[in-house]
């Protein structure tokens, strides 16, 4: 790959001319996909936006980890099938070198296995290239407010996913506290124990309490379960 399809654009940009601070930031942008024609189109998609800035992009996986985890964009796109590392293992492998940034899968993959395996590495969300060119800012919008966004095409496969089970988590949730509701509300759209802990006003240790005790009376142990669960509750945007 050439230096030209892996480079990092820089940081946020100067606000416009007679706009200043009236203007809020815009949202920091990564991109990583290795078709050009993708990449290329994902990024006039961005960049028409005046909220959105792209501030790095990669064809490869090992480029992308290095540079988001540099970088520390709001959110990164990106591919799950890529060389060197793949979207999978760039997302779980950000989970610890960069927890703030929110991934928004970008992919042509529609099976379940990737779905429920992502959803479990904490992605805020799972968007079909068939549906970028409508859908793409409507996710970034949905992620940035600390939403979850599944395309419409595969909602109901989230729902459907652990079907089988015998509980769906209703009994458990008429049993929840007002507190257990909101952490495991807020857990299932992608916050952090930090930013739920700072929005409450409350200790993080005791977000952690909140959410341990609500998985448990949900009868959920994986995120799948829970985000499964959201969906059909209509917590969850898409």
């Amino acid at each position: 790959m050439s230096p030209s399809r892996a480079r990092a654009i820089g940081g946020v940009g100067a606000s416009d001319p007679g706009v200043g601070a009236a203007r809020p930031p815009a949202l920091r942008i990564y991109l990583a996909d290795d078709h050009p024609i993708v990449l290329a189109g994902v990024k006039a998609l961005v960049t028409a936006d005046a909220g959105l800035k792209v501030v790095g992009e990669a064809g490869d996986g090992r480029t992308a980890l290095r540079q988001v985890t540099e970088l520390k964009p709001d959110i990164l796109i990106l591919d799950i099938s890529m060389p060197g590392l793949n979207g999978v293992q760039v997302a779980e492998r950000l989970r610890l070198a960069c927890p703030d940034c929110k991934v928004l899968i970008l992919t042509v993959h529609e099976d379940r296995g990737y779905l429920r395996q992502l959803l479990d590495l904490g992605v805020a969300g799972y968007l079909l290239k068939r549906s970028a060119a409508e859908e793409l800012i409507r996710a970034i919008e949905a992620i940035a407010a600390g939403g979850i966004y599944l395309d419409p095409a595969i909602a109901g496969m989230a729902v459907g996913m652990t079907a089988s089970r015998p509980s769906d988590g209703a009994s458990g949730a008429a049993n929840l506290s007002q507190r257990e509701l909101e952490v495991i509300k807020m857990t299932a759209s992608g916050h952090s124990s930090k930013s739920m802990a700072a929005e409450l006003g409350i200790a993080a240790k005791s977000v952690e309490t909140y959410k341990a005790r609500a998985m448990e009376k949900l009868c959920f142990r994986t995120r799948v379960e829970l985000v499964r669960y959201a969906v059909s509750q209509g917590w969850l945007a898409g």
